[in-house]
């Protein structure tokens, strides 16, 4: 009784932190926690990141759990049925829309895994993170270490002069920083 109940519950849970903390590693890991106890899961990131591989979610560790890309979060529901659990990661690169998707598939009985940075190389909440911490049951801020001073990190510090919001990239354009290395490094390079 207690099984059949539990599986028309849904709910969401977001996995957030800077880069290098571990948000997709553990997004991974529950998926296939999910598929060990056989519920049928789909997992799904943005079209744009295709830095390790276009069809899979990779971690930087090098684990990989198979992944539909889609254009934009109003595809994901097209996609899920009959589905016990949906996992989302880089959600940061949707659009605010993500939010609604998650909280309709959610509303819906479907347990929901998303993965996100929840601040831009600027320190500023990023995108529609902020939305979905606030709609989800359960958040997991995980940290990196800081590569200057080994404190917790939670800031994702570009090492390049691009403005540009969204820019892909690993260890060589970004670095993990803590709080006050960052505001270090910022004040630094706005001198």
């Amino acid at each position: 009784m207690f099984l059949e109940n539990h599986k028309h519950r849904g709910w969401i849970e977001v996995i957030c932190g800077s880069m290098f903390s571990g948000k997709t590693e553990e997004l991974i890991r529950r998926l296939r926690r999910a598929e060990f106890a056989n519920l049928k899961v789909e997992i799904f990131k943005p079209v744009i990141d295709t830095r390790y591989s276009a069809e899979d979610v990779v971690s930087h560790e090098g684990h990989t759990i198979r992944c539909t890309p889609v254009e934009s979060p109003q595809n994901i529901p097209l996609l899920t049925g009959g589905v016990d659990v949906v996992g989302i990661d880089e959600a940061q690169f949707f659009d605010h829309s993500i939010v609604d998707v998650c909280r309709m598939l959610a509303d819906s009985g479907i347990r929901v895994v998303v993965a996100g940075l929840d601040m831009d190389y600027m320190g500023k909440p990023f995108g529609p993170m902020p939305n979905l911490m606030a709609t989800a049951e359960h958040v997991t801020k995980v940290h990196a270490i800081c590569v200057r001073c080994g404190s917790p990190a939670q800031h994702s510090h570009r090492l390049s002069d691009n403005d540009k919001l969204v820019m892909l990239g690993e260890k060589q354009a970004y670095e993990p920083l803590c709080r006050h290395c960052f505001n270090a490094a910022m004040k630094e390079e706005n001198r």
